[in-house]
């Protein structure tokens, strides 16, 4: 493959990994309390950050845009106070995979939540262990399949956004160009579908890979009960 294929290659595995560094742990805060908790207003979050899943991605980047963009709400403030520029930036791409990629990851990890025995939890708080000791000892490890599975679940979602990236991000080779905008972008030029076979492939590779290792630690992790059975 060409330099520019692997540098396609590089950054999109840079921004699907920082996507997951950065919606992680409010995956995790989201998951816990959509599994535990009730309270007014539960269904309007829930559909909030279910939303990206439904909406066409070319929406999605384009309410990232308005949001985040140099005169938007909030990146005029990161712009102004941090120096922090989103659009046309390979951050921008790497928000545009967490936000798209964000409800697979609180599904996951919700339903990991809500398969933890509570009397187990209940009895660690009859032994004088608090609400905080309880979640970072009892209730995460119990959950860490769901964990595992969702960031995975996010990590191939992410290397794989196109609409909402294009949107914010632009298509500048060497800066913003993942896989799927070096492949568009190829696929309009003459001779461009043989070209892009290989790349194409590795993708494939990568996000097989991805979901197979995902699923591998999730057996790994999970309650030995209800594993299947060895021969």
């Amino acid at each position: 493959m060409s330099a520019g294929e692997w540098n396609a290659i590089q950054l999109s595995l840079l921004v699907a990994a920082t996507a997951i560094l950065l919606s992680l742990p409010f995956g995790i805060a989201l998951g816990w309390l959509l599994a535990r908790k009730r309270f007014p207003g539960k269904l309007l979050l829930e559909t909030l950050i279910n939303l990206p899943l439904v909406l066409p991605p070319v929406i999605t980047g384009y309410l990232l845009l308005v949001t985040f963009g140099r005169r938007g709400l909030i990146g005029s403030r990161l712009e102004d106070w941090f120096g922090v520029r989103l659009v046309f930036d390979w951050k921008g791409a790497a928000l545009a995979g967490a936000i798209v990629s964000f409800p697979l990851m609180v599904r996951a990890i919700r339903i990991a939540f809500a398969a933890v025995d509570r009397r187990v939890e209940q009895a660690a708080r009859t032994l004088g262990a608090g609400s905080f000791d309880v979640f970072w000892t009892i209730s995460l490890p119990l959950a860490f399949h769901g964990v595992i599975t969702g960031s995975i679940l996010a990590f191939a979602r992410s290397l794989g956004e196109f609409g909402a990236t294009i949107m914010i991000a632009g298509n500048i080779p060497g800066e913003t160009q993942t896989i799927p905008l070096f492949v568009y972008n190829r696929l309009e030029s003459p001779g461009g579908f043989e070209q892009s076979f290989g790349i194409i492939c590795f993708s494939v590779l990568i996000s097989a890979g991805a979901l197979i290792v995902g699923e591998w630690l999730d057996r790994r992790s999970g309650d030995p009960l209800l594993q299947e059975p060895r021969s």
